[in-house]
């Protein structure tokens, strides 16, 4: 299998998803925004970081880079795309996935670990996941409070595209465990063909127990396979 990470001038996580990548056996390229092609690629990441130092907005100018007509056009044709905290933003910003990250609900940066439940393992990011999973994953980010229309929020219920929620310990999702005021503690999102995620939680900090814990190697798992 093939991956491509996108790198932004203000990338702080693309080191690590290489590295959570190549630890399950991925080939992996990193590609930078300025670039006009895109290698072969079974999947692509936009890793999380602060892109162009988050002026304007969170992804606004990442956006506008050369190398995302190039992923837009392979995601339109099916190639599995990750968007990752900053990288959700960029995703947003795309059109590629429907909603905005807003600013927190305390209108402060947050870093530190949350709770989420996978509510939807029926994909090939999630599939070595169990449906309604607790895992324990690192958040960082200013804006990660999830906001979308009521027709998408009732598409998103309807069809089953929420992918994680953010809850307590015991798995109950309430306002209490919603870290940054998101719209019913949605933590990440599918596209309607499930082929791109989008999600503010760092899956790629979480796949070595010396470092954190391994509740995120499932994920680079369920692609490899």
């Amino acid at each position: 299998m093939n991956s491509s990470v996108i790198v932004f001038p203000g990338s702080n996580c693309d080191r690590d998803i290489a590295v959570a990548l190549e630890k399950v056996q991925f080939k992996n390229k990193m590609v930078w925004h300025k670039d006009t092609e895109l290698p072969k690629s079974d999947l692509i990441v936009i890793p999380g970081g602060f892109s162009y130092g988050d002026y304007l907005r969170s992804g606004a100018i990442a956006g506008k880079s050369t190398i995302i007509s190039e992923v837009i056009k392979a995601a339109n044709k099916g190639c599995l795309i990750l968007g990752i905290c900053n990288g959700f933003q960029i995703l947003t910003e795309t059109g590629l996935l429907k909603g905005v990250l807003l600013r927190n609900k305390n209108l402060r940066f947050i870093n530190k670990n949350v709770n989420i439940k996978v509510i939807n393992n029926n994909s090939k990011f999630l599939k070595n996941y169990k449906k309604d999973q607790i895992l324990e994953m690192n958040i960082a980010h200013n804006e990660g409070n999830y906001f979308t229309s009521s027709d998408h929020l009732k598409e998103l219920n309807d069809k089953n595209l929420i992918a994680f929620k953010y809850c307590r310990s015991d798995g109950d999702v309430n306002s209490i465990s919603n870290p940054n005021g998101s719209i019913e503690n949605i933590a990440g999102i599918f596209n309607s063909n499930k082929n791109i995620l989008g999600m503010m939680p760092h899956p790629e900090r979480m796949i070595d127990n010396l470092i954190s814990n391994t509740d995120g190697i499932n994920l680079f798992t369920s692609l490899i396979k």
